[in-house]
């Protein structure tokens, strides 16, 4: 009886695939709206599914690599071009067309031995469809995260350009209207997992990112899309905070916010020598801003940080008359003393106050508190040597 039920599968297996083929065009309409060659790449797939199953029935021991019998004609394509809903929809049909035939094409008799065979191997069929495309699933995955490190990469090097758009755009990135760069020390362990920790987190924040470890650093692309209703207040720390549990202890730096993604470069630098610089102040907040470690970084040579000072603090100071400048010099050299600056500068104390009132007006920072005190007399100090 098997081997009359093996003959009468051989001969009908091209009249079976035939019949699926016409019955997926007639229930799928998905594939009847495929173009002609994603058509045949899934013909040619009922085709070798039918014929792998004649041959397993053949040999039912033996091992049988169904999925490279079945899928091996167009594995790429078909995952591509078919989605794993579409595969499962198709696979069904050709199944039902075969149990359908088993009266006519088992030998009297093997009836429920031929149905049982089916339905083992609808079972196969199963893992294996899952494997081709988890695996699949896994090549995309590995790629994308080679391609999201590259573009980090580029954005940290200062080599971006319209490519890095591009690259961007294939991995998802919705051109937000607001960009920063994250950084801060990769925690140990697979890298993989950590990437896939930012970007649940990201999602839950509802923020696009861009994330890779680049050596012992973790760095995060991070842009937030303006809301149709109005634009809400955009904080770069809350922004940053929602993100830093994913980050090793130790020093979070954030880049300045930029309109895009190519401008992004500009916050990568500034966040990577701000990393650098964090050690000079141990008492630094985290995540804290690249700007506000504008002095270490200039006592660490960063040439864009001594740049700022002195475009942002120095140079509005002197525009403003020398009466500022020369106030809040003799100020932080009294130790931040009123009566002492005012007895040095032969004025009243109120006089020396309003001054300072004004350097803060200009600047944004206040002489009066330490840490504005400090960024002040590294700018003065910067200024004057560039006019020297």
């Amino acid at each position: 009886m098997h081997a009359a039920t093996l003959r009468n599968l051989e001969r009908a297996a091209g009249k079976m695939a035939t019949a699926a083929i016409a019955r997926m065009d007639d229930n799928l309409s998905w594939y009847r709206n495929m173009p002609p060659e994603h058509r045949s790449w899934i013909g040619l797939v009922a085709q070798a599914g039918i014929a792998a199953f004649t041959e397993w029935f053949r040999h039912p021991d033996a091992p049988q690599a169904i999925s490279t019998d079945v899928f091996g004609t167009a594995p790429r394509e078909l995952t591509r071009a078919v989605t794993l809903r579409q595969t499962v929809e198709m696979i069904r049909t050709t199944i039902e067309v075969v149990e359908e035939a088993i009266d006519e094409v088992a030998a009297p008799g093997a009836e429920d031995a031929l149905r049982e065979a089916v339905l083992v191997y609808a079972r196969e069929i199963a893992f294996a469809t899952a494997q081709v495309y988890a695996q699949a699933a896994e090549a995309r995955g590995a790629w994308d995260a080679r391609l999201e490190a590259l573009v980090v990469n580029s954005l940290l090097s200062g080599d971006a350009d319209e490519g890095v758009l591009s690259r961007a755009a294939a991995l998802g990135w919705g051109a937000p209207d607001r960009v920063m760069v994250v950084m801060g020390s990769a925690p140990a362990g697979d890298s993989e997992l950590v990437v896939e920790a930012i970007r649940r987190a990201a999602r839950h924040a509802k923020l696009h990112v861009l994330t890779g470890v680049l050596g012992a650093r973790l760095v995060v692309v991070v842009g937030e899309k303006k809301p149709r209703s109005g634009d809400r207040l955009w904080d770069p720390v809350v922004a940053a905070r929602s993100l830093i549990g994913q980050f090793a202890d130790g020093p979070v730096v954030i880049g300045p916010t930029v309109s895009d993604l190519l401008s992004a470069t500009r916050s990568a630098q500034a966040a990577a020598a701000g990393l650098r610089a964090c050690s000079a102040w141990p008492d630094a907040p985290r995540p804290v801003q690249a700007d506000d470690l504008l002095p270490e970084r200039a006592l660490a040579g960063d040439q864009q940080a001594r740049r700022q000072l002195v475009e942002e603090i120095y140079a509005p100071l002197d525009e403003a008359g020398s009466a500022l400048l020369d106030t809040l010099s003799v100020y932080l050299e009294q130790a931040s003393s009123l009566e002492g600056a005012a007895r040095m500068l032969f004025v009243h104390p109120n006089t020396v106050r309003y001054r300072l009132r004004r350097v803060t007006d200009v600047t944004g920072y206040a002489p009066s508190d330490v840490r504005s005190a400090f960024t002040l007399r590294i700018a003065l100090a910067l200024g004057r040597l560039q006019q020297s």
